[in-house]
This record gives C-alpha cells, sequence and structure tokens, in this order.
C-alpha cells in the first residue's frame, strides 16, 4: 500500500478574500497571499482558494447536502511507482502523472461518488 500523507485542499470561491477571512477567524488560520489565488495555512495543511468568476465555467455550488468535493491533494513518495500501482488496481486517472511546474510532479485520480483527488510529490529530480 502507498503512504500518502496530506498537501492540501483546494476550494472555488467568488470571493476568495471573503473565504479566507472566514477560515482565519473562524478556524484560526493563517492567509497567506499567492499569485492568483489566496492560501491559508489550517491545521498544518494548506487550503488553496481560487477566485470563481461568471462565465468561467464552474458550476454553482450544489445544495446541501452533497457528495464530493473539488479536490482533495495527497503527498506520496515515488509518483510513479505509486501511480503504477493503484493503476493496476482498476483506479480511474482523470490526468496521467506530468510534472507542472520544476519540483513538482501531479496525477489525478477519481474517486468514490466521483471525488476528484490529486496524488503529488515534491522532489528537486523534477526540475
Amino acid at each position: 500500500m502507498p503512504i500518502v500523507t496530506w498537501d492540501h485542499v483546494h476550494l472555488r470561491s467568488p470571493d476568495p478574500e471573503a473565504t479566507a477571512k472566514w477560515l482565519r477567524d473562524i478556524l484560526g488560520g493563517e492567509i497567506v497571499q499567492g499569485p492568483g489565488r489566496i492560501d491559508v495555512k489550517l491545521g498544518g495543511a494548506n487550503v488553496f482558494i481560487a477566485p470563481v468568476a461568471p462565465g468561467d465555467g464552474v458550476n454553482a455550488p450544489p445544495v446541501t447536502p452533497y457528495q464530493g468535493l473539488d479536490h482533495f491533494g495527497l503527498t506520496v513518495k515515488d509518483i510513479d511507482a505509486v501511480a503504477a500501482e493503484i493503476k493496476a488496481k482498476g483506479v480511474e486517472f482523470t490526468r496521467e502523472p506530468t510534472t507542472i511546474r520544476p519540483g513538482v510532479r501531479i496525477c489525478f485520480i477519481r474517486g468514490p461518488q466521483g471525488i476528484s483527488i490529486e496524488l503529488l510529490e515534491r522532489d528537486k529530480k523534477y526540475a
């Protein structure tokens, strides 16, 4: 079995600043401004908050309760070996392993109820 650890939760919001402030004010998160989004460090994990603008193709939020979320990310070691292992078990990949920027390699898999899960490895060997 692969060993995984939490990396981040990714939210989409029409008002990222208000969402970040709520996470700070209500749950004690630390707001970290990033290019194109606001991040919040919360409980040892990162919460990425991407903006949603009219006409950008993002669906309206579902009525609660509902199943699923945008995605959550898990850090792994040796992402290609992990991907091969879980692919052999029949897991559906929505994005094959790819290096998205120097030092970061990711893939996306579909979990139960259609949940999108990102696996990632941060390593200088992907520079």
